[in-house]
């Protein structure tokens, strides 16, 4: 019986593993799926010309020539608008993140996700598909927070670019108004 015990979590594990990687594999395929209906090409100023049979396989090939040209600030723009700065930058970023939070609820973002109709649910998916097809494609990138991305995510980035600004919120004084109510009193 003891063997028995012993052995269940590495069946298990190895059965989680096993689940794992199937869906690895079924990722892997619906990534090469899309690029194989996409055409990138550069001109002489390495500007990328996208072309795909869908509108999804365009938005797919756009964020993966997006990411080739600098992953670094394409990852930085969605850590800042899911206010998950702090995580790569440190300590000094927890107020940025803070702002960030007050608008952006990654709860209220993946609900948001659910309710989009189906066309936009596609374009979603096919942006962190060539998010995440560019990360297998390219092992020696190392990305500071985001190891996968998720389709929802690309929700995150929509405050701020039309409509309010999250920027004018003044950090001094979030800082000054939470730190006074975070500060223990002696």
């Amino acid at each position: 019986m003891k063997k028995f015990t012993r052995g269940l979590p590495f069946l298990l594990l190895f059965g989680l593993l096993a689940v794992t990687t199937q869906a690895q594999n079924s990722d892997l395929q619906r990534y090469q799926q899309a690029a194989r209906n996409v055409t990138i090409t550069r001109d002489n100023w390495g500007i990328a010309h996208v072309h795909g049979k869908t509108d999804a396989n365009a938005v797919f090939g756009m964020i993966y020539a997006q990411a080739e040209d600098d992953f670094n600030r394409v990852e930085t723009n969605y850590i800042n608008s899911m206010g998950r700065l702090a995580e790569a930058e440190g300590e000094s970023a927890i107020w940025r993140d803070l702002r960030m939070k007050l608008f952006i609820d990654p709860q209220a973002m993946k609900a948001e996700y659910e309710k989009t109709p189906a066309w936009l649910q596609k374009l979603m998916i096919a942006w962190a598909d060539g998010l995440n097809f560019y990360l297998e494609k390219h092992p020696e990138v190392k990305p500071r927070v985001i190891k996968h991305f998720e389709p929802w995510m690309a929700l995150t980035f929509s405050e701020g670019s039309i409509g309010g600004d999250i920027e004018t919120i003044n950090l001094t004084q979030l800082q000054a108004f939470y730190g006074t109510i975070m500060r223990p009193s002696h």
